[in-house]
């Protein structure tokens, strides 16, 4: 835990670098440069050697050979980087370094070196001269990187601003490619310092915020320019640039920097300067400065005036302490230069200020020379105070960035710090000449304040000077202010150390919130190599001297950890290192630390962490009592218990002898129990047995670590063992390291658990660990459930004779908090075939326990009856039952099917599940596998029709029947387990509720993915299914309402607007499903609300299941009684949510006329959307029948009554027609089919169903539209179809017979018309025929249109027998009945003559 520099960058083509800075100059001699270095170096160093040749310095004097050696190998190069002006980003992304005119702009790159890691190199991506004015040369340079103005920047930066100070007294700014984009006359003098400030952000409200600003030193002024407007002129200036690179385009002049220019009086010579910012006096301070400069009468403000200080240094004084009022001196505005650079243009704006361009002619460069901007003159400001020391002559300045301290170099070879607000000399070094300084402030971390006293204050910071001295090669860390030296490090003679003092430009308080800003602080620059170095440094060298013990004992602890990370180490030298590292620390807190992480890393031996806690447990047993840390003694004791615990179990499970097995009387006649649910666990087995993926150190077989085993184990004050229960795969695994080998017989159980109870593990947290361990690992226990039952029963006795197991004075009438442990874990349990041989076993030894208390206390032949005892028996039970349901459960469903993973089932979720809670998991099941509700009643009939007894038969049959892997014999077992699990549960699973549940889960799949309309079919399916019409009735009304209506009243609404059957993406957007899943939903509405109507007609007195008559309903009076539910005794304690049964039974009984009004728009709708008719559904009902939809259908609403308008009417009865004419043309066509014999039977849905004239007859009677119209109307277009015998079938129930006469009378015409005028095969005989027909017939023949019939060939047969008929149905005295026995005589002729 030392100081150390890590090498964060490397240049790259530094040569080519220095040789374009330094082309056509002759460098000295190197031996000469040498020669003067070392009679430089002849001074008497006794006083900074006394210093470093410490004791604690070996290492460091180490390093310091090596790395002169490998200079000297290297060889040096001369110095030229000392006579550059270098310049770094403080996001170190760019670097500059200038000579004279020219200069080299270095950018970052990322780059991969030869072992494949990632590096930051910086590369040369600008070169050229910077000068534009002759004789000028470059005097200082910074490089400003400026924030993102974007809201998702986390604080990288936008760009970086190159700024340089010229000897010319030209200030320019540069892009990082070098385009130039403002330049700046701002004092005719030579620019010595540019320096910046930007914001901080401040650690505590007692800090005044800080603006920033750019600050220009001249040899006898000072120049600060506002940061905010030179943020805003260099972005406005750098778009502009873009913006003529691309286009050329006209430019705005950018807004003016302000600026305040102060001439710096009575100081002799200032060579560097710091501008420390706002600073606010204290009172006392205040009245001691008015006595000072006014006199004794001198008044004084109210509030302290707001100051900026300005620190120079130079000579006569050394150091000048300047204070400028605010307000003092109105910022000045200059005119800003612009450049525009490119390829193409080069451009002057603005002829108040002076920008030189570099492709002028000379006409246009002396014109641009002779017209200087102008200069603003300074405003004076006097020295406050300084410190006067004649000889000494200050060289630079560097500011702290807490902006309290100040670092100061002479000519003296000192080093001095300044206290700022004191305006005093605090500390100085001697021995320092030609010193570079620099500042770096380290925040306090996390595990530093575990330590602290002051953990709970905001967090702390530490300062640290960085002084390099180039005379001596080295570079040091000092702590603040009287602090110690903390680190020394040799490096080059020639480096330079690079100090920013300055972040980003451009943030505030508000855009700076959740910025991370990487900046580095201090960089130390190498031009031998070109590396770039950043010192690291602990907080807490800070805090105590290096020599004191803490910080030993850090630096040890980290060691150790560094030896514990290695991948590779040999124990003998880990248990080495670890015993030495432990004995050497002092502090009881760090030691503690220490053995906790070896206690605690993986990696490390049982023995070799014995030894080392032995180690140190015995030198602390060797110490005085009164100074041994408590804490620490009770670790190292405790961790040696624990150790020798998991040691003396590891020994026990690779013994060799294993115990005699022991038969037990308890354990005779589970062998009958085993077989008896043996085939089902057989089931259970093969289904659980499927391959799963699973990682390999979540195994269970995987070994236990000893640290894992630790962190499990704690320590009592009494001295015992405590399990600290973990998460549950750490629990599983503690169980497995302690009992699996006991269970599978490979070693001597009876001394595991001695040792156990030896230790003092509670008897109860071993008994949940064992039951735990068996649980998880039920595959294994099924395998050889023989052999792991016999060793569980062995375990669980031992276990029970333990003390503190069962309680001495337990009466084994009440109920055994030991027993009850066992029987709440396998109630909990989803491993229901394992927890059954649990409850099996434990049921055995409790009864063995019970018998042998009742024996010793009675001695008499009765057996003993206990509540402990029927508690096993119910818990059994449960269990038995739990298992086959679970079997069931885990059948996969068949390719195809809606699949999802299996519902894991214990006695605890059946309970919490309520009443239906078994009925849920059946009907989720069915749903996965996809049962039609056809096949699900024949499954549920065939239980029904046989007995318990042919049941068993099956089951043991079921061995037999796996041999042959069929998939008829395997949905052959699924039935029979489906028979099975129904016989376990009679009335949970009785086929009304079975029904329901499964309609309900169709339902509620059907509202998640309403494009599947086979769901809300089969959920219509299974409803019709259930036998109790109260169950029928609120499952209707609770469906209707919670998934129908809405999706019902928004399909009516979407037609009513669209007016005819919308289209497919309407009906996605509108309803949420596509335009055939809604012509599905539709139908299974109408079929819905039949089946409301049928039951209310069933329950309600005198109301006939549809018979459709506006008929007011009171569904008080009740002829049909309400099933009674109930549950299996077992099963009686569920306590859940009620099921769907028991909530369709709380139901209110609906309202029929407003049912009926509901079903005859779904029908109209189902029409509509079926035959793609126009429609607007709501105009077909009058104002009180459009108010009644949509309502709640139990309350009572206004119906329409008495006649209806007539207008509406017609516009029902146009709707009707247009529905049976679409349902005659979308019947096969009579010539590709025997539709026309009419014995082709249609299907049960869609367009072609037959229900559809009997519905349109049913409606029309509804509708106030008379029936006949619609018959005569069906009669014709099924003979204009061609379909002679069905309409033959519909003309029988006509009743106004002379009207249809009249009708199909033309239709005869227009085939006659056709087969002797416009047939294409048209006859001699017909032609004769034609000529012999009366005119009257000849001429009406003729002005018919057989265009208008659909099937106009149609066998002369058929038309014969309709002419018959129209000879039967015509009364003797109708106008037309002669043209009717024309037309017979017509037809016979053209028959006989075919």
């Amino acid at each position: 835990m030392s100081c150390s520099l890590l090498e964060f960058c490397r240049l790259q083509e530094l040569k080519t670098v220095r040789d374009y800075l330094f082309h056509n100059q002759t460098p000295e001699p190197l031996e000469e440069k040498s020669q003067t270095a070392d009679n430089e170096l002849s001074w008497d160093t006794s006083d900074w050697e006394s210093a470093w040749d410490s004791g604690n310095n070996k290492e460091e004097e180490e390093g310091t050979a090596a790395a002169t050696v490998e200079e000297e190998t290297a060889g040096q190069s001369e110095p030229w980087l000392q006579d550059c002006v270098v310049s770094l980003s403080p996001c170190a992304d760019l670097l500059v370094v200038a000579h004279e005119h020219k200069a080299v702009f270095l950018s970052a790159k990322w780059r991969t070196d030869e072992s494949g890691r990632e590096e930051m190199t910086l590369a040369v991506s600008w070169t050229g001269t910077l000068n534009t004015e002759e004789g000028e040369c470059v005097s200082s340079s910074i490089c400003i990187p400026l924030a993102s103005q974007k809201r998702s920047s986390t604080g990288r930066p936008d760009w970086t601003c190159v700024v340089v100070g010229f000897t010319s007294g030209y200030v320019r700014f540069y892009t990082e490619n070098g385009v130039l984009l403002l330049a700046q006359l701002l004092h005719e003098d030579s620019v010595l310092r540019l320096k910046c400030r930007t914001y901080e952000i401040p650690r505590h409200p007692g800090v005044t915020e800080q603006h920033e600003e750019l600050s220009i030193l001249y040899p006898a002024a000072l120049v600060t320019i506002d940061g905010f407007s030179l943020f805003q002129s260099l972005r406005a200036c750098r778009n502009q640039v873009a913006r003529a690179a691309a286009a050329g385009s006209d430019m705005i002049q950018p807004p003016p920097l302000a600026y305040k220019k102060w001439g710096l009086q009575d100081m002799d010579t200032i060579v560097d300067h710091s501008s420390v910012g706002i600073m606010t006096l204290c009172v006392f301070d205040q009245m001691k400065n008015a006595s000072i400069l006014g006199g004794f009468n001198a008044s004084v403000k109210g509030s302290p005036p707001a100051m900026n200080q300005y620190v120079t240094v130079g000579g006569g004084p050394y150091t000048g302490f300047y204070y400028a009022i605010e307000g003092s001196s109105q910022p000045l505005l200059s005119h800003v230069a612009l450049a525009v650079a490119s390829k193409l243009t080069s451009a002057l704006f603005s002829a108040a200020s002076g920008w030189l361009g570099w492709s002028k002619n000379k006409n246009e460069e002396e014109a641009v020379q002779k017209q200087k901007p102008k200069v603003e003159p300074a405003t004076p400001l006097g020295i406050r105070f300084g410190l006067p020391d004649s000889r000494r002559h200050g060289e630079s300045i560097s500011l702290s960035p807490c902006n309290t301290l100040a670092g100061v170099t002479d000519d003296f070879g000192r080093v001095t710090l300044l206290d700022l607000a004191r305006g005093i000399a605090v500390r100085m070094w001697k021995g320092y000449r030609d010193a570079q300084l620099g500042w770096l402030q380290v925040s306090e971390e996390q595990g530093d304040r575990e330590f602290s006293p002051s953990a709970s204050l905001p967090r702390r910071h530490a300062l640290f000077l960085i002084i390099y001295a180039p005379r001596r090669g080295i570079l040091e860390v000092w702590a603040m202010q009287q602090g110690p030296r903390v680190g020394a490090f040799t490096v080059g003679k020639h480096c330079r150390l690079l100090y920013a003092g300055y972040r980003l430009m451009g943030v505030n308080s508000v855009t700076s919130q959740g910025w991370q800003l990487h900046t580095q602080q201090v960089c130390l620059l190498d031009p031998t190599n070109g590396a770039l170095r950043t010192v690291n440094i602990p907080f807490h060298l800070a805090l105590s001297d290096k020599k004191s013990e803490r910080a030993k004992d850090m630096h040890l602890l980290k060691r150790l950890t560094t030896i514990l990370r290695s991948r590779e180490v040999e124990p003998d030298f880990l248990e080495r290192e670890g015993k030495n590292v432990l004995l050497d620390i002092k502090h009881p807190a760090i030691k503690k630390q220490a053995l906790e992480s070896l206690l605690s890393h993986k990696n490390v031996p049982v023995s070799c962490l014995t030894n080392i806690t032995h180690t140190v447990f015995d030198t602390l047993k060797q110490q005085d009592p009164e100074e041994v840390d408590t804490a620490l003694l009770q670790l190292c004791s405790s961790q040696l218990k624990m150790l020798q615990l998991y040691s003396d179990i590891q020994q026990l499970h690779s013994a060799a002898e294993i115990e005699a097995d022991l038969e037990n009387d308890s354990l005779e006649g589970i062998e009958d129990e085993l077989s008896s649910v043996g085939p089902t666990l057989k089931r259970y087995a093969e289904l659980t047995s499927r391959p799963s993926v699973s990682f390999a150190q979540d195994s269970p077989d995987s070994p236990l670590p000893a640290q894992a085993f630790l962190s499990q184990m704690e320590c009592t004050e009494g001295g015992e063992l405590k399990v600290v229960r973990g998460s549950d795969t750490d629990w599983n695994h503690l169980g497995n390291f302690l009992f699996w080998d006991c269970l599978c017989g490979k070693c001597p159980l009876h001394k595991v658990c001695d040792r156990l109870q030896q230790a003092g593990i509670s008897p109860q947290q071993l008994l949940s660990l064992l039951l735990s361990m068996w649980l998880q690992r039920e595959k294994e226990v099924l395998q050889k459930p023989n052999e792991t039952v016999r060793n569980l029963h062995a375990l669980l006795i031992a276990l029970s004779n333990m003390k503190g197991a069962v309680e001495v004075s337990w009466d084994p009438q009440s109920i055994s908090p030991w027993w009850q442990q066992v029987r709440t874990t396998c109630i909990q349990s989803h491993n229901v075939a394992a927890a059954l041989l649990a409850a099996l076993v434990a049921y055995r030894a409790a009864k063995a326990s019970i018998t042998s208390r009742a024996d010793s206390k009675l001695q008499s032949e009765w057996e003993a009856v206990s509540l402990e005892l029927e508690q096993w028996v119910v818990c059994v039970r449960q269990l038995e039952d739990v298992l086959v349901l679970q079997t069931l459960l885990l059948v996969p469903p068949s390719q195809g099917a809606a699949g999802g993973t299996a519902a894991q089932c214990s006695i605890k979720t059946l309970l919490e599940g309520g009443t239906g809670g078994i009925a849920d998991n059946v009907s989720k099941w069915v749903f996965r596998h996809n049962l039609s509700p056809e096949r699900l009643k024949e499954i549920v009939q065939k239980k029904e029709g046989k007995n318990m007894d042919d049941k068993v038969e099956q089951q043991a049959g079921e061995g037999r029947k796996e041999e042959r892997e069929k998939s008829q014999e395997d949905t052959e077992r699924t039935a029979e387990l489906l028979v099975a699990v129904c016989q376990r549960f009679p009335h949970s699973l009785s086929p009304d509720l079975l029904f329901a549940h499964c309609c309900w889960e169709y339902v509620v799949q059907w509202n998640k993915d309403p494009e599947e309309g086979r769901y809300l079919c089969w959920a219509v399916e299974h409803l019709k299914l259930v036998s109790s019409p109260h169950i029928q009735l609120g499952i209707s009304t609770m469906m209707w309402s919670t998934f129908v209506v809405k999706r019902f009243s928004a399909a009516t609404f979407l037609i009513e607007k669209v007016g005819k059957a919308p289209k497919d993406r309407l009906c996605r957007r509108d309803v949420g499903m596509g335009d055939k899943a809604m012509t599905s939903f539709l139908g299974c509405c109408v079929q819905l609300l039949q089946i409301l109507m049928e039951v209310t007609g069933v329950l309600v007195k005198n109301q006939c299941p549809l018979s459709f008559i506006n008929y007011y309903a009171d569904s008080a009076v009740e002829e049909v009684s309400a099933p009674e539910l109930s549950v299996e005794e077992v099963w009686s304690g569920a306590d859940g949510p009620a099921s769907i049964a028991e909530l369709a039974l709380e139901q209110r009984g609906v309202h029929y006329p407003l049912v009926q009004h509901h079903c005859l728009l779904a029908s109209l709708l189902h029409a509509a959307m079926t035959f793609s008719l126009k429609m607007k559904p709501l105009s077909l009902f009058d104002s009180k029948g459009k108010n009644a939809f949509f309502r709640d259908l139990t309350t009572i609403q206004l119906m329409p009554s008495g006649d209806m308008d007539p207008g509406l009417v017609s516009l029902r009865q146009e709707f009707l027609l247009q529905v049976l004419t679409n349902w005659v043309q979308a019947l096969d066509d009579p010539s590709s089919s025997d539709s026309g014999t009419g014995s082709s039977p249609l299907p049960s849905s869609g367009p072609k169903a037959g229900w559809w004239p009997s519905l349109c007859l049913e409606l029309g009677s509804l509708l106030q539209v008379n029936p006949d119209i619609l018959r005569r109307h069906l009669v014709c277009e099924l003979y204009n179809q061609g379909l002679d015998l069905r309409a033959e079938e519909v003309m029988l129930e006509v009743e106004d017979k002379d009207v249809l006469g009249s009708q199909l009378l033309v239709l005869t015409g227009q085939r006659l018309c056709y087969s002797l005028l416009h047939s294409q095969s048209q006859t001699q005989a017909a032609m004769e025929l034609l000529a012999r027909l009366p005119p009257t017939l000849c001429t009406w023949l003729k002005a018919m249109d057989p265009s208008e019939l659909r099937c106009p060939l149609v066998p002369l047969s058929q038309t014969s027998r309709l002419v018959g008929r129209l000879i039967e149905i015509l009364p003797e005295n109708h106008a037309q009945y002669v043209l009717a026995l024309h037309l017979l005589e017509a037809v016979e002729a053209l028959t006989t003559e075919d």
